[in-house]
């Protein structure tokens, strides 16, 4: 009998555990001309647990109006991964935000449940450097405003809906001399699972009208309706 006690302990600990268990986001992105970098690390368990996800790179593709993915693919073992580029045509995009709007349109009160879950997010580290220049002096010059405006506002908004920790760090470099693009953004928060679960119970909770129709064959799990190709 006793057995029976120390393994609900045991498993009420573990419950305990994950729910106060802190998760920590570091995203990174870079842009140096046409080279940019986009990668997001989680972590979890005192850094015992690590997940790195590199986000595909977008362009635009000159043969067409298309947009284009850079991804790595492995082409063997101990050989350095290849790159591709996925297309993405204007109906892809377009199914995609109609698919999008489809769930939101499911949901009560989405953005009260996402607003409640952002206000659980800590962010103890934002730091965005960036260099601007057109090799022209007077509109490198014209362009400092703006940007200033825009880091600004995006600083708004985030502090507004999380909970910023530390002093954001935010420069803009003219340079007068050349062209030149580049920005550093890297961000770090943290948020217990207990929200993301109770964000997740919310969901489901405000979840209306039965299982919504996609089109989009990422979410064809969602549909009420398999994807069958033209």
């Amino acid at each position: 009998m006793a057995w029976i006690w120390i393994c609900a302990i045991a498993l009420i600990l573990l419950f305990t555990l994950i729910l106060f268990m802190k998760i920590t986001i570091i995203a990174d992105i870079r842009h140096v001309g046409h080279d940019d970098e986009i990668s997001l690390k989680f972590r979890a368990f005192f850094g015992l647990l690590k997940y790195t996800y590199k986000i595909p790179l977008i362009k635009v593709d000159p043969d067409g109006p298309n947009l284009l993915l850079k991804k790595e693919k492995a082409v063997g073992e101990n050989k350095k991964p290849k790159n591709s580029d996925e297309k993405v045509s204007p109906d892809d995009m377009l199914t995609s935000i109609k698919d999008l709007k489809e769930l939101t349109e499911h949901i009560v009160h989405l953005h009260a449940i996402v607003k409640r879950f952002l206000a659980n997010i800590s962010i103890t580290k934002f730091e965005w450097r960036s260099e601007i220049g057109t090799g022209d002096a007077a509109e490198t010059g014209f362009l400092i405003g703006p940007g200033w405006t825009l880091k600004g506002a995006a600083l708004g908004i985030i502090s507004h809906y999380m909970k910023l920790k530390n002093r954001p760090i935010l420069s803009i470099e003219p340079n007068f001399y050349q062209k030149s693009s580049k920005t550093m953004l890297s961000c770090m928060l943290h948020f217990r699972t207990g929200h993301a679960m109770l964000a997740g119970l919310r969901l489901l909770k405000y979840w209306r009208g039965g299982r919504p129709t996609l089109r989009d064959q990422q979410f064809s799990f969602l549909s009420k309706k398999k994807n069958t190709p033209a």
